[in-house]
């Protein structure tokens, strides 16, 4: 069995910010998989899809707290680390722009220093880029704020290749998945053009 975890802050106030991305890559996976998101243990937005063997999850424990969550269903459902996949947001990406890794650190993100308090950092995460802004902003504000009318169909577009790569990851594997999705945006125009 695998897990797919999509970080984000719960609440209405912050559907369509920036650091919500992940939770947008589990409401297009929920969507594609015709499941539905219960509540589960205080700590997270739970589905298990039987046919594929995948539990998709929202953590309900806000970012920073992230990791109390993914421990939670990891133990409950005996996923080891290397079969969990974080999706979480990454203001040093361009918008848009899509980063699958095998493990490594937090790079300072809050969520994924929690959930490597909690499980260690042997787990896959696939980082979608939100952009940093102006370097003089308060990043907490950036991370915070909704996304602008005209980076909506950027963001629309990378949360659908961002499932894709998550499909990809689930049927073939991390190393197809990272070849086939960690392509730079010139690669990828470059070969839509031949």
């Amino acid at each position: 069995m695998k897990a797919v975890i999509g970080l984000g802050n719960p609440g209405v106030e912050y559907d369509g910010t920036r650091h919500n991305i992940g939770f947008d890559v589990v409401d297009e996976l929920a969507r594609r998989w015709s499941v539905h998101l219960r509540s589960w243990r205080s700590v997270a937005k739970v589905a298990k899809v039987p046919s594929r063997d995948i539990v998709l999850a929202a953590p309900t424990t806000f970012m920073n707290a992230s990791g109390q969550a993914v421990e939670a269903i990891a133990a409950f459902y005996h996923i080891e680390p290397a079969d969990v996949l974080v999706v979480v947001d990454e203001v040093q990406l361009p918008l848009g722009k899509l980063r699958l890794r095998r493990g490594g650190s937090a790079g300072g993100h809050n969520g994924l220093k929690s959930v490597i308090a909690h499980v260690g950092s042997e787990f896959p995460r696939l980082r979608i880029g939100i952009e940093r802004g102006h370097p003089d902003s308060v990043l907490s504000d950036r991370v915070l704020s909704k996304f602008a009318a005209s980076e909506k169909p950027i963001v629309r577009q990378a949360v659908e290749r961002a499932a894709d790569a998550v499909e990809t990851f689930l049927a073939e594997g991390l190393e197809t998945a990272m070849n086939r999705h960690n392509v730079s945006e010139d690669r990828t125009s470059e070969e839509e053009k031949q």
